[in-house]
């Protein structure tokens, strides 16, 4: 059975970032097992979407790590290895054959794709996007069709249209909310995106969703909820993901939505962490349990879970962060902006330079920034973490957004 002083169970970002502060901290050879049902080594997720799927990107630049760290730090990768169960009591991972044990575990094992449940929903180039070989996959049938159907209106949807759409394919958007990304953006952010997206030829339905789809020995078309029916010889589903956590049926470790764990990203079980995709945690900031699916939180979520592994414990403080990158737009977002009951919209709508900043009683809870001056990209964290009260007239109408601290 192998041994060691630390056990990171799933081999993705929140691995790889893991590792590297667990090495820098004075990981000794031989600490650290990384047990992973994926077989490469741990990458970078959002070049997934954005320059690996546009082929810009290579495997090797991706990956979080080169190859030599691993072996120079003496960590033992157990790739393409399916653990069955996770025995607490006697801290040990469950194989198929054999088993790991631990001293501290790190669960780190992320997220699956939602499936569609449609009728050929498993006809050939119907694709999900989730791991290198997805995008791997994507990307050769993009080769070979002149349609595509992309299902979802987030921020995965938005990135693989948009990448499509640049390579001269006529992309159909099927939207099943009132407008893009309706959980996030605000009515005005929507409209600027349906309108960027349409007059680079994508077609936004909105209100929509497909019923089924057709084909033989690939898929052909999309059949809509009114009957309706766009041709498509390739499919990408954006539609969620779910926590991967089967593993951890009777363990002890409490799993809703996720994996539970406190501000400090531990189980209930002593020397049982959790981080990333699959961690529901206690934020600090907000007083609220969330579970975050984007780059910026594993990456901070892996470090934070690796120095408390450590022997380092603090409360997991940190603002939520996101970035896209569509067509030759980029923008970030910071924050929750669910509580909001005031939206204030600075710039220019009808550009691509604008942001945008939810208060909640006064309180800055959330911002967007596209193209916009560094104080107000550098702002909008520090604010967010501050909870620092702003005027919503002067934050809209003041030349800098300083005259809006109130």
């Amino acid at each position: 059975m192998t041994q060691a002083r630390f056990v990171i169970l799933g081999g993705g970002m929140v691995a790889g970032y893991a590792a590297k502060e667990l090495a820098d901290g004075g990981l000794k050879r031989g600490e650290l097992a990384i047990v992973s049902a994926d077989t490469y080594l741990p990458y970078e997720r959002p070049p997934l979407s954005k320059g690996f799927l546009a082929g810009k990107d290579t495997e090797q630049s991706i990956r979080i790590q080169p190859d030599e760290f691993y072996k120079s730090v003496g960590i033992e990768l157990m790739l393409g290895t399916e653990v069955t169960a996770v025995d607490v009591p006697r801290k040990r991972l469950v194989l198929k054959r054999g088993g790991v044990a631990f001293e501290k575990l790190l669960i780190a094992t992320g997220a699956r794709p939602r499936m569609l449940e449609i009728a050929g929903a498993g006809l050939p180039n119907v694709h999900y996007l989730r791991s290198l070989d997805d995008s791997k996959a994507i990307r050769e049938s993009a080769e070979s069709v002149q349609h595509a159907v992309v299902i979802g209106g987030g921020f995965i949807a938005m990135e693989v249209a948009a990448v499509l759409a640049q390579k001269r394919i006529e992309v159909f958007m099927v939207v099943r909310e009132g407008r893009v990304w309706e959980r996030v953006f605000s009515p005005e952010m929507s409209a600027f995106f349906e309108r960027y997206y349409a007059d680079r030829g994508v077609k936004v339905l909105k209100k929509s969703a497909v019923r089924e789809l057709r084909g033989d020995a690939t898929v052909r078309e999309a059949v809509l909820a009114d009957g309706s029916k766009v041709p498509c010889g390739l499919v990408v589903a954006g539609i969620g993901v779910v926590p991967v956590t089967e593993m951890l049926a009777g363990s002890g470790v409490a799993v809703e939505n996720g994996v539970t764990v406190n501000e400090y990203l531990e189980t209930g079980v002593v020397d049982v962490y959790a981080a990333g995709d699959v961690a529901t945690y206690q934020d600090v900031l907000y007083g609220k349990r969330r579970r975050v699916e984007h780059w910026d939180n594993a990456v901070s979520q892996g470090r934070h879970a690796a120095r408390g592994m450590m022997g380092d414990r603090q409360p997991f403080r940190h603002v939520p962060y996101f970035f896209s990158d569509v067509f030759d737009l980029s923008y970030e977002y910071w924050g929750d902006s669910s509580d909001a009951d005031e939206t204030i919209h600075r710039g220019d709508l009808s550009t691509n330079s604008f942001s945008v900043w939810w208060l909640q009683q006064g309180r800055l809870v959330a911002a967007f920034a596209m193209n916009r001056p560094d104080e107000e990209r550098d702002a909008a964290p520090r604010w967010i973490e501050a909870r620092q009260a702003l005027s919503g007239a002067r934050l809209k109408g003041s030349a800098s957004i300083t005259e809006a601290v109130a």
